[in-house]
């Protein structure tokens, strides 16, 4: 019988490293049976590495794992789900051409005289998603039914499997409302037969429609857990986006920077973003603020023409400007550092001094390549002034630490010399020194009259170096900050929706 007051699975002091950075730092985790446990955080924060190191899909590094009481240390997937603990990812993980049933039962089919038997099998999957509250035909292919359906059918067969603990992981993101009324009909319905439940979204609605409790991660560590009858959403949004350092925040640039340099009018594209309008100077740093899932990289991209806008246009020093795709913008002086470096950014196998010259040569032509001793010359002088620390300019980048691949991919846009430099999460994943020096770039660059759109996560850094601040909620551009209103009190207002005014 499980102990109403011991959690069902407790965690203590995870870590976990990854080359060049901590991923997790000596996290705790309670989980409790009834109740619905949110893990919340950005990007990066090590809410997909802390799930993986509970479940036996990375080797915890440091820590233990209690499951009622008793230390347990799950090497596989396949061992967590014999201990009672499943897992049920946004994509749903089962065979679509196979039958409902045929998914519930997938390995542990009903047999009669040692063959499958399919009537039995059936019986048991309607009997089963009956108590899910589901009345379907279970010998039509998993194909046939919605995505909110195959989720309900996806975490019947978890809990199934296991039935002690369920992580559901971005469950409902790609769902509308009557679909996620689905799922959460059936996360109450094991809630109330005692399951211990972590559920990771990034919509804070829905945090407090169906969670307990959460606990936030930010950069690898655990910044707070809060019970969700004695808070609110700016509580949350504070954890998640940091709190302002009073240490770290100076002076507000005065004016409105120098010459206009682009205007931006209406550009959007739909399903995506909705059209959004602002005017970028020389000389300013332009911050982009909201929860993951806002709109920060969407916006990003459709400045760099990554992603094509369907309507709205931009003026580029009082001239159109189209942009067909990111060839264009590099032509215009654009560059765009990615959120994802590793993904978007840095050719792993590449050398540091190819990866530095790549835009470069791109702007050139294949046809006219960068002479060798220039390239040498160009990428010296960028692993100097970025204090990047390679052993060699002939090294893959890959080797490098993540701070290290993120200075290498700044040089590689400075070297194309562009008038707007737009960074999207340029701090994330890093070391704390290379964390201060890509700050002290950004000021740099902006006082020598770039222009620079900076998408970030960390508010308190938004707030120190922005001479505005632009807040995205849903996909909508809902606030615009500047001056002594860049206040981290105004962007989370900004973001919860509590004073309509800031804007």
């Amino acid at each position: 019988m499980t102990d109403p007051v011991r959690p069902v699975l407790q965690a203590r002091g995870i870590t976990k490293f990854f080359p060049g950075a901590i991923a997790l730092a000596d996290v705790d985790l309670a989980l409790h049976p009834g109740e619905v446990h949110a893990l919340l955080g950005e990007n990066g924060a090590g809410k997909s590495t802390l799930i993986k190191c509970l479940t036996g899909a990375y080797p915890r590094d440091g820590g233990t794992l209690e499951l009622d009481g008793a230390e347990v240390a799950p090497g596989s997937t396949q061992e967590s789900q014999a201990l009672g603990i499943g897992t049920v990812y946004q994509e749903v993980n089962l065979l679509p051409n196979l039958t409902v049933a045929e998914n519930l039962f997938l390995g542990r089919q009903p047999r009669r005289f040692g063959l499958i038997s399919r009537r039995r099998m059936a019986a048991a999957a309607t009997e089963l998603l009956q108590g899910y509250g589901l009345d379907i035909d279970v010998r039509e292919p998993l194909s046939h039914y919605s995505v909110a359906v195959q989720q309900v059918i996806a975490i019947a067969r978890a809990v199934e499997m296991s039935g002690r603990v369920l992580i559901l992981d971005e469950p409902t993101a790609s769902l509308d409302r009557d679909e996620v009324e689905l799922v959460f009909s059936v996360v109450r319905k094991l809630k109330a037969r005692g399951l211990a439940i972590v559920f990771i979204t990034h919509f804070l609605d829905q945090v407090f429609a169906i969670c307990d409790r959460a606990t936030v991660l930010r950069n690898g560590h655990v910044v707070g857990t809060r019970d969700l009858s004695e808070t609110g959403p700016r509580d949350i949004v504070h954890l998640m986006l940091g709190r302002q350092l009073e240490s770290e925040v100076r002076e507000r640039h005065g004016g409105q920077g120098g010459e206009v340099l682009a205007e931006i009018d209406g550009l959007g594209r739909r399903g995506m973003i909705e059209p959004f309008s602002m005017q970028i100077r020389e000389g300013e740093v332009i911050g982009l603020a909201g929860l993951l899932g806002a709109g920060r990289t969407e916006t990003a991209s459709l400045l760099f023409g990554a992603v094509h806008a369907d309507q709205g246009r931009i003026r580029l020093r009082g001239r159109d400007l189209k942009l067909k795709g990111p060839r264009d913008a590099v032509a215009a002086r654009f560059a765009l550092c990615p959120e994802d470096r590793k993904t978007d950014g840095i050719i792993g196998d590449l050398s540091v001094r190819e990866n530095i010259i790549l835009a470069l040569q791109a702007r050139q032509g294949w046809a006219r390549p960068v002479p060798r001793a220039r390239a040498e010359e160009i990428a010296r002088g960028y692993v100097r002034a970025l204090d990047i620390r390679a052993a060699s300019l002939d090294m893959p980048i890959r080797l490098l630490s993540g701070g290290n691949q993120q200075k290498a991919l700044l040089a590689r846009w400075l070297a194309t010399e562009p008038e707007l430099l737009i960074l999207d999460e340029p701090t994330r994943g890093i070391d704390v020194g290379a964390h201060a020096e890509i700050i002290q770039l950004i000021e740099s660059l902006r006082e020598r009259g770039m222009s620079l759109v900076v998408a970030s996560s960390e508010m308190e850094e938004l707030v120190a170096y922005s001479t505005r601040v632009i807040v995205l909620r849903d996909r909508v551009q809902v606030a615009e900050l500047a001056g002594d209103r860049i206040t981290a009190e105004n962007i989370v207002r900004a973001i919860t929706d509590e004073d309509r005014e800031v804007a």
